[in-house]
């Protein structure tokens, strides 16, 4: 061996060998009671209430890790409902309803197959964003929720075209399993909404709402805080479907009684095609535009981790 190696040799074995090194302890600590393990192998002891600070450090450095190590830096959000079916799901409830001749039933199917379209055109968003990037110096990642309903379609079209995507789920009672259009080494899970939502932010050059409910406009109202705050860099805001978030926002009454000044209205655009959201990015980022030394993407700012 060349001596010369000994100088940045490692004085102290990894822990992932200690760890793949360890047996099975001694007999009479083997019990549920002993604390023989090595604490970072014992899971009884890292879910203890005093280590939830260690938990959600961990939370926040294993997205952050593994997005580094594959050279993700940018990326675009797509929130929406989880309740929001494909297309052809939608038309095969609406025959159910038909058949049946379920009047509640005919009800509900006829709005999903009114708000189906709006999976239609994140899938078709999706795809868009995957294409139009690739030549980038820094491509462009689609990031969901993870789950069903437009984040399902946000995944899928950027998987039918060959890219990657992220999926950030989230444990809750009763979902949500991720969808399979996820790219496996990117699809992470979290406890923490809080941490999540940063991930959320942290890469992203803009953010896409479709139609959604208690958690789209959690996600939502905390991007327009933060950038309205100063506590984030100013990116693209689209509220895919003016009809939907005017009657359901009234913001002109948010101006009108002072809770909001004239110049938070400019914060975010509403579009209604996947090609109007994507011409809005490309406006503010100059994709048509000859590569300069302006740097990529990735250095246009970030959202500060300590904000």
């Amino acid at each position: 061996m060349d001596k010369r190696t000994e100088l940045t040799a490692r004085n102290f074995p990894p822990a992932k060998k200690e760890a793949e090194l360890q047996g099975p302890p001694p007999s009479l600590y083997d019990g549920p009671e002993s604390s023989y393990k090595l604490a970072f192998t014992d899971e009884k002891f890292l879910l203890r209430e005093e280590l939830r600070p260690v938990r959600m450090q961990l939370e926040l450095l294993k997205p952050e890790l593994v997005q580094s190590e594959l050279g993700i830096e940018s990326t675009i959000v797509i929130f929406g409902s989880a309740r929001i079916v494909p297309p052809d799901v939608a038309q095969r409830l609406l025959s159910d309803a038909q058949s049946a001749n379920n009047e509640t039933a005919l009800r509900i199917a006829k709005t999903h197959l009114h708000m189906s379209r709006y999976y239609d055109e994140a899938r078709r968003f999706g795809a868009l964003v995957t294409e139009k990037s690739r030549a980038l110096a820094s491509p462009i990642y689609v990031v969901t929720g993870g789950g069903p309903g437009i984040m399902e379609a946000g995944n899928r079209g950027a998987h039918e075209v060959g890219g990657k995507s992220i999926g950030l789920n989230i444990v809750l009672p009763h979902e949500q399993a991720p969808n399979p259009y996820i790219t496996p080494e990117l699809c992470f899970q979290f406890h923490y909404f809080g941490l999540r939502k940063m991930h959320f932010l942290m890469r992203s050059i803009g953010l896409l709402c479709f139609p959604g409910g208690f958690g789209t406009l959690d996600e939502m109202f905390e991007v327009l805080t933060l950038i309205q705050t100063g506590k984030c860099r100013r990116r693209p805001i689209m509220l895919f479907g003016r009809e939907f978030w005017t009657k359901l926002i009234n913001f002109d009454l948010l101006v009108e009684t002072g809770m909001i000044s004239p110049l938070d209205l400019q914060l975010f655009h509403y579009v209604e095609s996947a090609e109007e959201a994507w011409g809005i990015l490309e406006a503010e980022y100059g994709f048509d535009m000859p590569v300069t030394g302006l740097g990529e993407l990735g250095d246009l700012g970030s959202f500060d981790a300590d904000s």
